[in-house]
């Protein structure tokens, strides 16, 4: 506070201070607890609001517990939304390890191996689709990925493949194109980290003969982990929580969690049972992010570096 006063005054620090906590307070905690509220209480006609039906109760979180769908999973037939739920985690999870291990190598050669007078071209390069929106995005690559698609045309053309592929079947359309979307938010903090490694310690390692593998593994990740902490709890949340990705790369057997909720809030009308399932994949993500926290043994502050 008192640097912030130093370096801008006291009239422009109140300011900034104020739109600050104008944006958090009324932008993000007040919708919050609205919502939060509501998913406590009853789905019913505005003329009984107040009435002896609107009481508070789980019932809008054990919604999802209902309609039961016939397919054993792991030898139990799961609810139709939990069976959801636990996919939508499951490849949000997948999606955020694939950009790890795309992000990674990147990163190290960015930060380590490439030319200082290059790399600011090389940032402009990656950052180019970030200037595009989600959406075009992603409708590019429904495009690409459809079954008359340019992909399709290429590799029956060369004799790849005998007959085009449906390639917006199943999870693989969502999972490729949340990599795409979102693998700069893993290799920015990955790059930010292994950039502030000494790179002597580096040559060090290799001076004693440790392999590459080993240098990565004993020196490179450990000094690593408040980025790659950074980026998984990014890519993973971000996933989670797509609307747009799925929408448009998902296909009828392949429902996100996120879907669903937007059901319920816009076309069943059901603020109440949208907001509890919202209310749960957050618990789910902040479960998820403490994990990773324990996991690479950082603090939050190290993660909001």
């Amino acid at each position: 506070m008192t640097e912030l006063i130093r370096r801008y005054g006291t009239g422009l620090s109140m300011v900034m201070i104020a739109l600050t906590a104008f944006w958090l307070l009324v932008l993000l905690v007040l919708p919050d607890i609205w919502l939060f509220e509501q998913s406590f209480r009853p789905y019913i006609p505005v003329a009984e609001i107040g009435g002896p039906n609107d009481f508070y109760s789980f019932n809008n979180y054990l919604n999802i517990l209902h309609t039961p769908v016939p397919i054993n999973f792991l030898g139990l037939q799961l609810p139709v939304h939990i069976l959801t739920f636990i996919e939508t985690i499951f490849y949000s999870s997948l999606v955020t390890l694939v950009c790890f291990v795309l992000a990674y190598p990147i990163a190290y050669f960015l930060a380590k191996v490439a030319d200082p007078k290059n790399v600011a071209t090389l940032f402009l390069l990656l950052l180019i689709p970030l200037w595009v929106s989600e959406i075009l995005r992603s409708f590019s690559w429904f495009i690409i990925l459809s079954f008359k698609g340019p992909l399709n045309f290429a590799l029956l053309n060369l004799g790849i493949l005998k007959e085009p592929i449906r390639w917006l079947s199943g999870y693989w359309g969502v999972i490729l194109g949340l990599v795409y979307v979102y693998i700069l938010f893993m290799l920015f903090p990955i790059y930010n980290a292994v950039q502030s490694l000494d790179s002597n310690q580096i040559e060090a390692a290799q001076d004693l003969g440790s392999p590459w593998w080993r240098t990565h593994l004993r020196v490179i990740l450990p000094h690593s982990k408040p980025g790659i902490a950074s980026g998984c709890v990014m890519v993973f949340m971000l996933s989670a929580g797509s609307v747009i990705v799925p929408q448009l790369l998902a296909s009828p057997s392949s429902p996100w969690f996120t879907l669903v909720i937007q059901s319920w809030m816009f076309e069943s009308q059901d603020w109440n049972t949208g907001s509890a399932y919202a209310f749960l994949l957050l618990l789910v993500c902040i479960l998820f992010v403490s994990a990773v926290m324990r996991a690479f043994r950082v603090s939050l502050a190290e993660i909001a570096k």
